[in-house]
Parts: structure tokens; sequence; C-alpha cells
């Protein structure tokens, strides 16, 4: 069971929230917060598995409260905001995951399964960074990209993206346990990656193919996949063909 603490100074987005927790398996609310003191203090005495935290708050921002959590006390954190230009931070203090408001059920019962996992490869194998299970491969293309940090950079294998997706100037590398933002344009990025590995579905996507479980159509064009994970990636009306082809499916 995912011990939950939930923070936000919004009533109303509070108790919208607790309703859909009750709606999603394997997790239980265990606290409320109103603000970042009092987030900080629940989080040290309840040591819940998992956090949904605001970040614009009264006291202390959600951001600070997670940064400033001693490591082996800090849960599984989901941030929570209005607005989408802290994300760079937010996977700074490596957040599960980023939802913007208002928050949709579908989307936090996303990032809720992603903080399952999290927790369950953190118990079987500690505090591991998913770069150290990535394996050298020949070839011209990247078998990993270095994304910057504060502290220096992390490497992330390209085995270990499930999918991608361009935002603005940015594109987030999903993978199982974590997303990653990086500064680099779709063309370049398609440069690096290996065709076979992660296909081009989108202008504006990529996504892993072995990671497929349903495909939607419209008419008889694929206009989008739905992943392992839940998540739903969107399928341009250029690759539709492509897509088909890779997936071995008629076209």
């Amino acid at each position: 069971m995912l011990r939950t603490i939930l923070v936000d100074d919004e009533p109303l987005a509070l108790e919208r929230l607790a309703v859909f927790f009750k709606d999603i398996e394997g997790a239980e609310v265990v606290g409320t917060a109103r603000d970042g003191r009092e987030a900080a203090e629940k989080i040290e005495r309840l040591r819940p598995d998992l956090a949904i935290l605001d970040i614009q708050m009264p006291e202390q921002n959600g951001l600070r409260v997670a940064a400033t959590l001693p490591e082996d006390a800090r849960p599984e954190v989901i941030f929570v905001t209005a607005f989408e230009q802290y994300a760079p931070d937010a996977f700074e203090v490596e957040a599960a995951d980023y939802l913007l408001k208002p928050v949709r059920f579908d989307r936090l019962w996303q990032a809720v399964e992603r903080a399952k996992r999290r927790k369950h490869l953190r118990t079987l194998a500690g505090r591991a960074e998913a770069a150290e299970a990535g394996a050298a491969k020949a070839g011209s293309h990247e078998d990993g990209l270095w994304v910057p940090t504060r502290a220096g950079a992390v490497f992330v294998p390209v085995e270990a993206i499930d999918w991608i997706e361009a935002q603005r100037d940015y594109v987030m590398l999903h993978t199982a346990t974590r997303s990653h933002i990086l500064r680099i344009s779709m063309r370049a990025l398609e440069e690096k990656l290996d065709p076979n590995e992660l296909v081009r579905v989108h202008r504006s996507a990529f996504a892993r193919p072995g990671q497929v479980v349903e495909v939607q159509r419209l008419g008889k064009t694929i206009n989008a996949l739905v992943l392992r994970d839940g998540a739903i990636v969107q399928v341009g009306p250029n690759y539709s063909k492509s897509v088909a082809k890779r997936l071995g499916l008629p076209a």
C-alpha cells in the first residue's frame, strides 16, 4: 500500500485530490497539509511513501520542501502546479512526475503508478541511477543522452527510455522510473537515436514499439498509441503508415 500525503493550500484542490485517491487502488491517504511548513512536519512524522506537493504555497514552497527533506526520509514526490515553468526545478529534486492543474484523473493515476514502480525498484536495488544499467552498443547512434543538472550531468541510456515528447524548447525523456528534461530539438534528437529502438510517431513524439499495448485508430489511420504505463502518445497523420509498418499492422 502506497501511504500518501496530500499538500495544497487550496481547499478545493485538496478535496479534488482526495476524491481521486479513493479510486486509485494500492494507495492510501494518511494525511493532508495546507502549507510548506506543515507538509515538512507531517512528512517527517508520518514517513509517507508518496507526497503530492503543490508548488506555490505559504510558508515554504513545494520545491523547497522536497529539496530540504533528508534523503533517507524523502518519499516519492509528485508536484502539482498551475505553472509549467517549474518543470526543470521539479525534476532537479528527482520528482516522480509533474502535473498541471486542474489535475486529470488519468494523469494522476499514471503518476502514482510510476511512483509505485520507483518505490519497488528502490526497495530491490537501492537508489542506483538507471544509467548504471545501460550497456554500450556498437553503431553510429548514441547509446544514451547526457542530461545536464545543477550538480553536473546524468547519463540516460536510450534503452531505458519508453517515450519522448517535445515541450517548447525542451524534450521530456520518459523512463519507467522518472522523467528527464533536456534542451534539444527533435531534429537533432532524431539524428542521435536508433530508429530500431525509438520510432518517430509525431513531429513532437517518439515511442518504443516494445512498450505499445494498444493502437487507437481514427477511421483507418492510427492516431494514438497506448503504452504499458498508461501513457497515450499521439501519432501524426504523416507518421501513421510508418508506425503501422513498424508494428507489423496493416496501414
